[in-house]
């Protein structure tokens, strides 16, 4: 049996933002977004995890996205607000994941897409049932979760260190 700590990575994609023609990290989330980040707290909530730490893209639509999701939650963990992880490609999000302390056990990355499906994708090493295929047929919607178990530390995080055990979308 190990003895090193089982860790777990929530990845939650911002809810649907806006159109705009404006400054990209500014765009706001729309309605519907609105609508739907707290049902991503709920369903957060309702899975147990209570994550330690929160590593949050400074674009406005994934902070929005936080705050009404994290309004769900039975205890608010400590929020970073992370300039990396805006337009972060796979290698600067394992990158930001290695330089977490190993005093955190869970964790919740508040992203974009095409990094956060990514992330999950390469993590996912192995998976619990269909999830990956339901994962990767999705395409990783706006609000979608994934939670990926590991053991070991945050240092040791790569490609397939992972198993994906659980996978939710507002609207899949």
């Amino acid at each position: 049996m190990s003895s090193e700590p089982t860790r777990r990575i929530v990845i939650l994609r911002h809810a649907k933002a806006e159109w705009s023609d404006g400054d990209d990290h500014e765009r706001p989330l729309a309605d519907r977004g609105r609508k739907d980040a707290p049902v991503a707290g709920r369903w957060l909530a309702g899975s147990g995890i209570i994550p330690d730490l929160a590593l949050c893209s400074t674009s406005a639509r994934t902070r929005e996205t936080w705050k009404l999701a994290v309004s769900e939650l039975p205890e608010r963990p400590r929020t970073v607000y992370e300039d990396r992880m805006y337009e972060a490609s796979l290698g600067e999000l394992i990158a930001v994941l290695n330089e977490v302390s190993d005093e955190i056990q869970d964790l919740v990355l508040i992203g974009h897409n095409p990094g956060m499906h990514a992330l999950a994708d390469a993590l996912a090493g192995e998976a619990d049932g269909d999830l990956l295929a339901r994962m990767n047929r999705s395409g990783f919607p706006t609000s979608a979760v994934a939670v990926l178990a590991f053991t070991g530390s945050w240092k040791a995080v790569e490609h397939g260190v992972g198993r994906l055990v659980a996978f939710w979308a507002p609207h899949a």
